[in-house]
């Protein structure tokens, strides 16, 4: 429901668009260009033509858009703030009836000179409605995020601009409601200074939702185990405070809290990094992945046709040419990259593909073998507990995802499970003494579950840091959902990418 409404609104605010070029004396059919028609606004308002290209910075650039249109809704001589409303709520509606209404003319720039009101106060004011109206349309309806990571190729692309739709799963009030805006969590031009006041916190809250998150989805979320974090390039949420805690300080968070060379910094959970992955289990599954391929309920999950894994292939010595890699792999050996590596075995590589990609190599002349890679690193998964749970990132589970209202049992073994699920997300006091449990103040061997939980994993599935690592993604984490690839860049437009749906 919610990407049909997205579609209705593209298709009415370019028709709209056509009509209104129409009327400006601009070729109407240049309306329907994607980029190049907002530079025909620009020229035709005699906006500054750096302002064009600032609409291009991810997520910033989405607010300059609202407001390059609001200037050109201008000099069809709209300029109350009814007019800014209609134009940034409602242009799917407001702009055909501009374009198409014979009441409605195109004035020019003349409107803003005898207009009561300074033409620069006009655009102060229409500056202002843009980036108040475009932070509400930001926090509750959508938002441009890019992709950052090759963890979902090749479904999608580093550098693969979305639209997340917010009102699919029904948009978060703002738990860190006074923050700067455009800015997600850290100032521009700065590395450790907040963009929010975290003493003004909100409870959990969402709107009422299309649709719950479904199997398969592709989500945005806040990373669960962003709440504390290094802040340092090489850490982050690449490498997370909890797992440098384990492994380097053996959980002493004294010892790492007076590393001055580690600084840390903590964020409230609305403002921790967003991930996207796709949701492969939701409330009360059972997943499991047995030598690579994911189960869920005991069935064969879905697997989507970009997904990607790593393959040893033993060949005779001879190795593939550059133009196979390059034309049917899509790997450019000269440049670096993390899709193929030697095994430490004569003549044996490691390639990581997709299953179409795979059945090409396996025809080659030169391969002898071909198998699944399997990673048998036992500890370093979730719940990081290798006697109780000896797991690795290709052989894990099984394991259930909690439902909101589940009465969970605590026992000894399992409690490396849910300790971050009881205390973190649910925010609950517990102690552990002498193996038994005290939450809130009473002794208990049960906990009922507050909120419904996720597992969320990447389609390239050696090259993705997702539930395997951390665990269960709780509902108050979720975002939106991924719907529309806008835009793409790679040396140059994905021009085949651009307003694809995400599957």
């Amino acid at each position: 429901m919610g990407l049909l409404l997205f579609i209705i609104g593209i298709i009415g605010w370019h028709v709209g668009m056509y009509g209104m070029f129409k009327k400006a004396g601009i070729e109407a059919w240049k309306a329907f260009i994607p980029f190049y028609n907002t530079w025909l606004i620009v020229e035709k308002t005699k906006i500054r033509k750096y302002w064009f290209w600032l609409q291009l910075i991810p997520i910033a650039g989405q607010f300059i858009t609202i407001w390059i249109t609001i200037i050109f809704v201008m000099h069809f001589k709209r300029v109350s703030v009814l007019d800014h409303a209609l134009t940034v709520l409602f242009p799917f509606v407001y702009f055909p009836y501009l374009g198409f209404s014979e009441k409605e003319k195109w004035y020019g720039e003349d409107v803003l000179k005898h207009y009561h009101k300074p033409a620069s106060r006009e655009w102060i004011d229409a500056g202002v409605f843009a980036v108040v109206a475009a932070t509400i349309i930001r926090t509750f309806v959508f938002e441009a995020y890019v992709i950052p990571t090759g963890s979902m190729e090749k479904t999608l692309l580093v550098n693969d601009f979305l639209f997340v739709n917010k009102m699919s799963y029904g948009a978060r009030i703002p738990q860190t409601p006074v923050s700067f805006p455009f800015v997600h969590n850290i100032m521009p031009f700065s590395t450790t200074m907040p963009s929010y006041i975290k003493e003004v916190q909100l409870p959990y809250k969402r709107l009422p939702a299309f649709t719950e998150v479904k199997r398969n989805d592709v989500v945005v979320f806040n990373f669960p185990q962003g709440d504390t974090i290094i802040n340092l390039p090489d850490y982050g949420s690449k490498n997370p405070y909890y797992d440098v805690l384990r492994t380097q300080f053996h959980g002493d968070r004294e010892a790492l809290k007076a590393d001055q060379s580690l600084p840390i910094l903590v964020h409230p959970m609305d403002k921790t990094d967003n991930y996207i992955k796709r949701c492969v289990a939701v409330s009360g599954d059972e997943l499991q992945v047995k030598n690579g391929s994911l189960f869920i309920n005991k069935k064969q999950a879905f697997v989507p046709p970009g997904s990607q894994t790593e393959y040893l292939i033993q060949t005779n010595g001879t190795n593939f040419t550059e133009d196979f890699f390059k034309e049917e792999l899509g790997i450019d050996i000269d440049a670096p990259n993390d899709q193929l590596r030697t095994s430490g075995t004569p003549g044996m590589i490691v390639i990581n593909m997709t299953a179409e990609e795979a059945e090409k190599v396996k025809k080659q002349p030169n391969v002898k073998s071909m198998v699944p890679y399997s990673d048998n690193q036992v500890g370093a998964t979730f719940p990081n507990d290798e006697v109780n749970f000896p797991w690795t990132v290709d052989n894990f589970g099984p394991i259930t995802i909690p439902k909101s209202g589940d009465v969970i049992t605590i026992t000894p073994q399992n409690i490396a499970l849910y300790r971050r699920l009881i205390i973190t997300y649910e925010n609950n006091k517990m102690d552990e003494v002498n193996g038994k449990y005290i939450i809130n103040g009473k002794e208990t061997n049960t906990y009922t579950v507050k909120y419904n939980y996720y597992w969320m994993m990447g389609d390239n599935r050696h090259r993705s840091q997702d539930s395997r690592y951390w665990g269960f993604v709780p509902e108050t984490h979720v975002v939106g959902k991924a719907s529309l690839i806008w835009f793409s860049w790679e040396k140059g437009p994905r021009w085949k990418r651009l307003f694809n749906g995400i599957k």
